[in-house]
């Protein structure tokens, strides 16, 4: 399974402000999270009945307020909690497009995204999930993992989106999700092997590595 990540048009997006009675302000950011029956920016097309399934999962998700999402690119399927800047509060299927609600946390991050949207700097957001692909369309197989606020559509570039995507993921019979160059490491290592024998284990991990990043 590969790191799919889609963006979406920031044209659309409605940042939302809220005066506390405190004097502090909370961002939200209101708009299409998700576009089926499209072919989107990165020439790929997502089913509606795919994406209106993911949907549903992510309500347990957003109503025991697990919902995080990250700022910019992460590089991995894991949501990492020193990087959570918003939570999603709410995400539904309207026709062919996903509309979503996300507030912006007081954490490090967050307070870094509330900076840029207090300069007047546009953000939109990306949504991001592990699957495989017939041709153009997403697989069955997809699972949505979350939606990461980002400040450019365009910012992973080419290269680094190639980069991204040739990483292969599995998910296993608990639903984590894990590398496959891990997986293989653990499942062929033996417990019982020597130094040298473990260096040869360890050497093809990173020649695996090696071959898709490099």
């Amino acid at each position: 399974m590969k790191l799919l990540r889609e963006f979406v048009s920031y044209e659309e997006m409605e940042i939302l402000c809220e005066d506390l009675s405190s004097g502090e302000k909370v961002y939200r950011i209101k708009g299409p999270y998700l576009q089926a029956e499209v072919k989107n920016k990165n020439g790929r097309e997502y089913p509606r009945t795919l994406l209106e399934r993911e949907v549903v999962k992510m309500q347990e998700k957003i109503a025991a307020k697990r919902s995080m999402g990250e700022l910019d690119h992460p590089a991995s399927p894991t949501v990492n909690l020193d990087r959570v800047s918003h939570l999603i509060e709410s995400l539904s299927m309207e026709g062919n497009t996903g509309v979503g609600v996300s507030k912006v946390l007081p954490t490090p991050m967050g307070k870094i995204a509330q900076t840029l949207l207090r300069e007047g700097i546009v953000l939109g957001v990306s949504t991001r999930g592990v699957g495989t692909l017939k041709g153009t369309t997403v697989n069955d197989d997809y699972r949505l993992i979350t939606v990461d606020i980002v400040a450019d559509p365009s910012a992973p570039g080419a290269f680094v989106q190639g980069i991204l995507e040739n990483k292969e993921f599995m998910v296993t019979d608990g639903g984590d999700i894990v590398e496959k160059a891990y997986v293989n490491l653990e499942t062929s290592l033996d417990k019982n092997a020597r130094s040298s024998e473990i260096l040869g284990y360890i050497t093809k991990f990173f020649e695996s590595i090696r071959s898709k990043w490099f």
